[in-house]
């Protein structure tokens, strides 16, 4: 293994020159610089992380912390920040909460003191415990799909994508759309339900129907598709594309056609949004790009945190206008609605 003594030694200087030149410090010559840098690269001399943070306090790497790698949305914008943070040189630590918003805290620490900046992907903390901790944190700190009065962000036009869900429903003549919503602790559903309440005003052919809150889950949808059915509801706009799948899948077994008798929409636009029969439609979300744009914020250079908010598109692939009369159920069979099952 080649080590920094080499490097000097090659390089025909000493080993504390070699170590100020290798760390960009002061007070090293543009010769010796230079002599060093060239016998670093003919060696393949690669600095150890450790070493390097120790020389310069930077540790080149980047945290992630997401609450559910299982999530293809969670991963996506994984892969952008990894991408944006390979190409500035950097590496990336991910951590996963599991959507447990009683260890988050935790992870948030430790992963902070191990890396140069922290990218949050949907935290799952309320505001009124998010904000301290984000001013306690030592170095930057970023957002995705959330935002906060002090720290950078990039967040998606979710209301934008809310309406064209809807719009696009009543269109096709949809009167009774239901909303399967996310997690309670999310700040995404907090924003889809704003956005519900601010186009819904109630009267008949614009109320949209409640569901409740269900795991962001396959699970999830197949829970939230029985109480669509039992709404009469024609069409279901669903918190993301995995509650949609799980939509779909119940109302399968229960032997209703989508979107002949019910209308299945989507949020996000993952790849199994593309793969399923009949395909969803979804509104497509660019997850990679926030990922990349979060590790650009943080580098910060202004006096105020930047909110970026990216715009959305729906993707239409299979909706169609509502059965008359009501479909058919052939199988009746509810699943559990105990808040304590349908509820994380």
């Amino acid at each position: 293994m080649v080590t920094l003594r080499d490097v000097a030694r090659a390089a025909g200087v000493s080993l504390a020159t070699a170590s100020r030149a290798m760390s960009d410090a002061p007070h090293v010559s543009a010769v010796n610089r230079a002599q060093v840098a060239r016998a670093a690269e003919s060696l393949g001399y690669r600095p150890h992380p450790a070493a390097r943070a120790l020389t310069t306090g930077s540790t080149g790497t980047v945290g992630l912390v997401v609450p559910d790698l299982a999530n293809p949305f969670f991963a996506a914008v994984a892969k952008g920040v990894q991408a944006r943070a390979r190409e500035t040189g950097r590496e990336v630590l991910v951590a996963d909460t599991d959507e447990d918003v009683t260890v988050e805290p935790d992870v948030i620490t430790r992963l902070g003191d191990r890396v140069d900046g922290l990218v949050l992907c949907s935290p799952r903390l309320p505001a009124d415990r998010l904000g301290p901790l984000l001013a306690a944190a030592d170095g930057p700190v970023a957002l995705v799909n959330r935002e906060a009065p002090d720290a950078p962000s990039v967040s998606f036009d979710i209301a934008d994508g809310v309406r064209r869900a809807l719009d696009h429903l009543r269109a096709l003549g949809h009167d009774v759309v239901a909303y399967a919503g996310g997690p309670r602790s999310s700040w995404s559903d907090a924003e889809r339900r704003t956005a519900l309440a601010r186009l819904s005003t109630g009267t008949t052919g614009d109320a949209v129907l409640d569901l409740g809150s269900f795991r962001p889950t396959h699970g999830g949808g197949v829970q939230a598709a029985d109480l669509a059915l039992a709404a009469g509801a024609t069409a279901v706009l669903c918190f993301n594309d995995l509650v949609a799948l799980g939509v779909l899948a119940r109302l399968h077994a229960r032997g209703v056609a989508t979107p002949a008798d019910v209308s299945v929409v989507g949020f996000d636009d993952v790849a199994a949004a593309s793969l399923v029969t009949p395909a969803l439609t979804t509104v497509a979300v660019p997850l990679a790009r926030a990922g990349r744009v979060a590790v650009d914020l943080l580098a910060g250079g202004s006096p105020e945190p930047e909110h970026r908010r990216l715009s959305v598109e729906l993707v239409v692939r299979a909706s169609t206008a509502p059965a008359s009369p009501a479909p058919a159920v052939t199988d009746s069979r509810p699943l559990s609605t105990d808040p304590e099952v349908a509820i994380r």
